[in-house]
């Protein structure tokens, strides 16, 4: 047979895939981890966070075969039955831990969801897998929860879906990006801080490019651990993205595996002091590809600006926030 004289694309890589290759286990098991099956969220239980005619949006996109709901948000085949399965997923993994099954729950989903809105979808996101926990706990008993999110990104739609609440404490900890459009106009400031009843429980704290480890662990200490202090939940969200990496060619944050670590280590103790180690953790963000270049190391002039911006947030933060006044 001759070979074909059609000319390919210079710059596309043709990827040969099948997903029956997942099937393979390598044998290496670790003892601290027990794999639990998810299940697909019941429509009824989206309603304690999103609006009725937002999800009938969805499920009729879904039913005409796709939809694009907003500047690179594409509902396709497939996406509205993982969707539900992220977001069911994540309630059974709140449910373990409230009915007592466990201390620490991961809910490894896709797609991402904390920039879901109650009444529309955003940044790849269509429902909000960490809101509909949290609404979840708060129908559950619990009297207050809070949400320390580390995606690179501002978890605009989990602050959205309690913005007028004092029983939620949202704290972000993201690039300072800004609003990107009309599906997304939060800014991610430090001035936005609730309404009504909830102002005061969301605090942004939006850093500079690069970080890194020292400025997060500088935003930590100074920031999140005495607003949960003062706080006192009774359950905690840690809503966590991998796009904060060094190795990740979005974020630009440069946070390492050390500090990635030593993030996990206050929030975990700061759960053991006030929620009897009760901790949900929620996947979100993360675009590393293999063949894109490392980030490189954050500099120490950026790590020292981010100390800076952080004193400066938290100097407005004592002046604005009444909760945390004398913190």
């Amino acid at each position: 047979m001759a070979a074909s004289t059609a000319t390919a694309p210079t710059d596309r890589i043709d990827v040969f895939w099948d997903s029956g290759m997942l099937n393979h286990n390598s044998g290496m098991e670790y003892s601290t981890l027990e794999w639990i099956l998810g299940r697909p969220a019941l429509l009824s239980e989206l309603l304690s966070f999103h609006s009725s005619e937002y999800i009938n949006e969805l499920v009729e996109a879904d039913r005409d075969g796709g939809k694009m709901l907003c500047s690179g948000t594409f509902l396709n085949p497939g996406s509205w039955d993982a969707s539900l399965l992220a977001a069911g997923t994540t309630l059974s993994a709140m449910k373990h831990v409230l009915d007592g099954h466990g201390k620490i729950a991961y809910a490894l989903v896709r797609p991402p969801g904390h920039h879901a809105q109650p009444t529309r979808a955003d940044g790849y996101c269509f429902l909000n897998n960490a809101g509909l926990a949290v609404q979840f706990a708060l129908n559950s008993g619990c009297a207050k929860v809070a949400v320390i999110d580390i995606d690179v990104h501002y978890g605009n739609g989990t602050a959205e879906g309690f913005y007028r609440s004092d029983e939620v404490l949202t704290t972000s900890l993201h690039m300072n990006h800004g609003s990107w459009g009309p599906s997304h106009p939060q800014n991610g400031s430090v001035d936005e801080l609730g309404e009504a009843e909830g102002f005061g429980y969301n605090l942004n704290i939006p850093l500079p490019n690069g970080t890194g480890d020292r400025g997060y662990r500088h935003a930590m200490t100074e920031l999140v651990v005495p607003a949960i202090q003062k706080f006192e939940p009774e359950m905690m969200v840690l809503v966590i993205g991998q796009d904060s990496s060094a190795f990740d060619p979005n974020g630009r944050q440069c946070l390492t595996m050390e500090g990635y670590q030593e993030i996990g280590r206050i929030v975990r103790s700061l759960a053991d002091r006030h929620c009897s180690g009760r901790l949900l953790i929620v996947q979100e963000g993360g675009y590393h590809v293999p063949t894109q270049p490392i980030v490189s190391m954050p500099h120490l002039k950026d790590e020292a600006l981010a100390v800076e911006v952080i004193k400066s947030i938290k100097k407005f933060q004592k002046d604005n926030v009444p909760f945390l006044k004398g913190a």
